[in-house]
């Protein structure tokens, strides 16, 4: 094999191992902000701690006692990251949350939110909004 031959299948090699440690680095943070949304409103208080960086525990408690015996569902949800710094992503939501209250009901614009994620633990987690 001639040098160049080498030198280029070494090349595609390295983007190959470089895309795959990408998508290993923890998922997403737009799938973990779904999914901490999901488990949020279901009452799943487990999957919603662990998707939540050490600073965000115990809103993630908070948040998901405030959806105890309200039937609660995302409708037209969709999630993107944003922007990352660092260890930090943005998450932007589209859709909302719909909450009944017995007769009131209430939606939750998340386009009006920045969900704010930190890789933690070896994956993104919810941090945070702004």
């Amino acid at each position: 094999m001639s040098a160049l031959r080498i030198a280029m299948k070494g090349l595609v090699l390295g983007v190959f191992v470089l895309l795959a440690a990408c998508q290993a680095r923890g998922g997403n943070a737009a799938d973990s902000i779904s999914g901490y949304l999901e488990a949020t409103l279901v009452g799943d208080l487990e999957t919603a701690v662990s998707l939540s960086c050490a600073a965000w525990e115990a809103q993630a408690r908070l948040e998901a006692d405030s959806f105890e015996g309200v039937t609660a569902h995302l409708e037209d949800v969709s999630c993107s990251g944003a922007g990352a710094e660092g260890d930090r992503q943005e998450v932007s939501c589209s859709g909302k949350i719909v909450a009944n209250y017995g007769e009131e009901v209430l939606e939750i614009d998340l386009s009006k939110r920045t969900f704010v994620t930190a890789f933690e633990d070896g994956q993104w987690k919810m941090c945070g909004y702004q």
